[in-house]
């Protein structure tokens, strides 16, 4: 018998125009305690960098304190872009706070860096490449595991404590990464999902069983707002839909009001600007929780996941935290795979 599809919660850490990283932070916290009343699996938190809009650029630093202010939902980075750290410093963080909330942490690794090329060079200067990100995911894991006779160096804390470790993707790498090393893989469809389908087939085919994981397990990721009628979720997604606009004009900035009607995005966006965001958000839900459901649950027959992972770039906080509410309320008994 096919289980209940388990929700999470994608933050962003989003800072809106008028408002403040502290407000932000406050705000995260807030919205992680109303998911775990209302039932999410986890909640996790974006690595960007040198982009206004966005305040989780100290990932694991914020994890802790929404860790601390919760209790059972699950806290972790979706994701830490590995190439700007050093392994050995990913693996400290982590164990340190998979010592402090035992089995509550979940890590999940990028090897995009999450920021411009001015920034990743300011992050970690003497990098040689991403390409280096598969032997950086096997020093990492090696660190998680436990302590071996003469081993040079070790994570204090990090060896032997339990991590959830994930590998996130965009394309067909990641797929072949985290299906190699048997581990499970979180797909960026919310604004990446061109290479979905090849991708899952990809992992599925090619899994190899590992102590991490004895089977194939994909979360995927999808725009999700849900309000009262139509409109007025179609007029709250234009905040997402101004933010990516004003990201490929070379102009990101804090996060904007949503426009006077979902209609209004037309004249914000050029007709090219508009097919992109055609394709980059196409794999979303909004509208009422009717309309939510009916696009969730086909969305969930046509790719099979066993978790989805939902975020919502919405302006105003009360009505982000009522999105929320609505969809896990609408999403109730789909199956998962």
């Amino acid at each position: 018998m096919k289980s209940t599809l388990p929700l999470s919660i994608l933050d962003l850490a989003p800072v809106t125009e008028g408002s403040t990283p502290a407000v932000t932070f406050a705000n995260t916290l807030d919205l992680a305690r109303h998911g775990e009343r209302l039932g999410y699996r986890r909640f996790w938190l974006a690595e960007h960098h040198n982009m206004p809009g966005i305040a989780s650029a100290a990932t694991a630093v914020l994890i802790g304190h929404v860790a601390a202010g919760t209790s059972t939902i699950r806290v972790g980075a979706g994701g830490v872009m590995l190439p700007n750290h050093a392994p050995l410093q990913v693996a400290e963080q982590f164990g340190t706070l998979g010592a402090l909330f035992p089995g509550r942490i979940d890590l999940g690794l990028g090897r995009a860096p999450g920021t411009d090329q001015a920034a990743a060079q300011a992050l970690r200067r003497y990098y040689a490449s991403a390409e280096e990100f598969p032997a950086d995911v096997q020093e990492l894991l090696g660190y998680f595991a436990p302590v071996v006779p003469g081993q040079p160096v070790q994570a204090v804390p990090g060896a032997g404590i339990e991590v959830e470790v994930w590998i996130l993707g965009s394309s067909l790498f990641g797929a072949r990464l985290a299906a190699a090393l048997g581990l499970p893989y979180a797909f960026a469809s919310h604004f990446a999902p061109d290479a979905l389908e090849q991708a899952l087939a990809l992992y599925h085919r090619e899994f190899r069983p590992s102590p991490r994981r004895a089977k194939p397990h994909t979360m995927l990721a999808l725009n999700v707002v849900c309000a009262g009628d139509d409109a007025e979720a179609g007029r709250l997604f234009t905040t997402q839909q101004q933010a990516f606009v004003n990201l490929r004009r070379g102009r990101p900035g804090l996060v904007p009001p949503p426009l006077a009607s979902a209609e209004a995005i037309e004249d914000y966006a050029s007709p090219a600007e508009r097919a992109m965001l055609e394709a980059t958000l196409a794999c979303r839900a909004v509208g009422s929780p009717k309309k939510v459901r009916a696009e969730v649950a086909a969305f969930v027959e046509r790719y099979r996941p066993d978790e989805l992972i939902l975020t919502a770039n919405v302006f105003d906080h009360a009505a982000r935290l009522h999105s929320f509410a609505l969809a896990i309320a609408a999403l109730e008994g789909i199956a998962g795979r």
